[in-house]
């Protein structure tokens, strides 16, 4: 069944505010509901895929925080830290990890403008010690309680949304899919809009059909293709 014009221009305004150079990466952060919360946030702010490097062993799974937002931003697999670091690095990203040194700077005096990756750790332990070794930059959010630390679902959000304030001050936030690639754009709205005809598109290894302004497939699919739909 063809995707709904409604529903179809919904898809579109939402991939349109989409920053593919602001992302998360997580390392250790396996508790369903931090894991969830961490990518409600990444929807909200407009994030397009985040990143996590996992402990050995543990399934991934999410609770009901997430409201489906795991859909929509692609959480990434590394296998270590490293190479989740080099990955980013290698896209043009700034990684700031969350960590108290010596160096470390208030996250308000930073500027996220440009290519920002979040690296924060497990609420219990925080980075890794060769994860703060890889940092660009280390980054705070000021405490005034007794407690100094933030819940790390609550940390990433606050730093996402202090990213986007800035962009936007400075009009630099999306609104016509300028934070995608374009190389990249078509694809990604035609698996929004159909995820399932995207997957057997993959499995046969072919390009995946054109759409029309209001979103129906403009190629006579197989009747196996079209029951996806």
């Amino acid at each position: 069944m063809p995707i709904l014009p409604r529903r179809f221009e919904r898809l579109r305004a939402v991939l349109n505010q989409r920053m593919a150079n602001l992302t998360v990466l997580v390392e250790h952060v396996d508790k369903p509901h931090n894991l969830s919360a961490i990518l409600r946030s990444c929807d909200a702010v407009g994030v397009l895929e985040a990143h996590a490097v996992s402990l050995s062993g543990r399934s991934r799974t999410y609770n009901s925080t997430a409201q489906g937002s795991q859909r929509w931003v692609p959480l990434h697999d590394h296998p270590n830290i490293e190479a989740a670091v080099q990955t980013l690095k290698d896209r043009g990203f700034h990684l700031y990890g969350t960590n108290l040194s010596v160096d470390a700077v208030d996250y308000r005096d930073c500027d996220f403008t440009g290519p920002s990756a979040f690296v924060l750790g497990a609420e219990k332990w925080g980075l890794s010690e060769n994860a703060t070794k890889l940092m660009d930059t280390d980054v705070f959010i000021p405490m005034r309680g007794m407690v100094q630390s933030l819940n790390v679902s609550v940390a990433t959000a606050t730093l996402l949304f202090e990213a986007l304030r800035q962009r936007e001050a400075a009009g630099l936030a999306p609104s016509d899919g300028e934070g995608i690639p374009a190389e990249n754009y078509d694809d990604l709205l035609f698996e929004w809009a159909y995820p399932d005809v995207a997957l057997w598109c993959r499995e046969q290894e072919r390009a995946y059909p054109t759409l029309n302004a209001e979103g129906e497939i403009q190629e006579e699919l197989p009747r196996n293709a079209k029951l996806r739909c």
